[in-house]
């Protein structure tokens, strides 16, 4: 399945149908009068957060979501039919912004979240509802209320309980690969990981999710390399692990430039509580791991975890900082919202 964390969608709840313009006339009754019934009311555009999802792929080839409108009123004060509800699925995650990208209008935090985002108009009145002591015979209806509309921007924030940082060629493909069921792609050549991974660690009886994002490069809150654009995905994660290349040109530069960025992205992603790791320590001999181990506790002021994903070298220790980081597990998911579901959407 491809990847996808960005769309952009235009909406449109349905209008609503217009009044009719009938009068009563049987074979024995002299005075009829007016009997022209409401129009429909158009269907709404309604979003739902479901789960198991986690691309917006299918974003791509339907952009284009459009209500029914109401059916028109008719004789015998009958209403016309209402348009159907329309329900457009997104992966739990899911920010719905402005067009300009400025305003989130939406956020879709638990499963099962419903909202309407767009409401159908009203139907029209018919003839029948105009009628008056004064006017016995009125012949004006409503045409019915105007739909509404709006181009919007899905954006797809990976909900994770822990997020992995760090350089290219650090390790985190590799550790997340050994502590998950991930099959993340690893290389000897930088950005191997182009988009995010999602893994589930097991640990203590414990289930955590762990995402695995593109590495940072200096600049990339300015666009270089892959940019920060996937620094969003892990907005929302407890614990950061920090993985740090014992093998690298300068592990100490390493930590600055990572930590330079979160400061530069936002979101407060500097703030949030960090388990540091050097891995690749069988890479190096031992007095240079201690070295530099004791080097990272002094200019980040946190302990330093030593560890191999490769080797498969002090996993333990780090899951169990991570599920101390995570805390208790959350239980229960937010109840539907808008009564009986609604069909779901189908391609315009």
């Amino acid at each position: 399945m491809h990847f996808l964390d960005q769309a952009k969608i235009y909406v449109r709840s349905g209008g609503g149908g217009p009044g009719a313009v009938s009068f009563r006339r049987e074979k024995f009754i002299e005075y009829g009068g007016p009997d022209g019934g409401n129009g429909g009311k158009g269907g709404d555009i309604i979003i739902e957060s479901i789960a198991g999802l986690n691309t917006l792929i299918d974003f791509r080839y339907t952009q284009h979501f459009r209500a029914p409108r109401g059916k028109g009123g008719a004789g015998s004060n009958r209403t016309g039919a209402g348009g159907e509800d329309l329900v457009i699925r997104v992966p739990v995650g899911t920010q719905v912004l402005s067009e300009d990208k400025e305003t989130v209008l939406l956020d879709f935090t638990a499963p099962g979240q419903r909202h309407v985002f767009l409401r159908g108009g009203d139907g029209g009145r018919g003839n029948a509802s105009y009628k008056t002591s004064t006017n016995r015979a009125p012949r004006q209806h409503g045409t019915g209320w105007p739909y509404e509309e709006a181009w919007v921007w899905l954006r797809l924030k990976l909900l994770a309980d822990a997020g992995l940082v760090g350089l290219p060629n650090a390790g985190k493909s590799t550790f997340i690969n050994a502590v998950t069921n991930a099959n993340a792609k690893v290389g000897d050549y930088p950005f191997t990981t182009v988009r995010p991974q999602l893994g589930v660690v097991t640990r203590h009886a414990r289930e955590f999710v762990i995402a695995d994002i593109p590495g940072l490069i200096e600049g990339a809150a300015d666009g270089a390399g892959i940019g920060d654009r996937f620094l969003g995905h892990i907005e929302r994660c407890r614990v950061l692990l920090h993985l740090i290349d014992a093998s690298g040109e300068d592990p100490i530069d390493a930590y600055h430039i990572v930590r330079e960025e979160l400061d530069a992205y936002g979101a407060d992603l500097v703030d949030k509580p960090e388990v540091l790791a050097l891995n690749k320590i069988d890479a190096v001999d031992e007095k240079t791991v201690a070295k530099l181990a004791k080097k990272l506790a002094k200019v980040s002021g946190k302990e330093v975890m030593l560890l191999s994903g490769a080797g498969g070298i002090g996993l333990d220790p780090v899951l169990d900082r991570l599920v101390d980081a995570i805390g208790p597990a959350e239980t229960g998911t937010q109840p539907l919202q808008d009564g009986e579901e609604a069909p779901a959407w189908s391609p315009i």
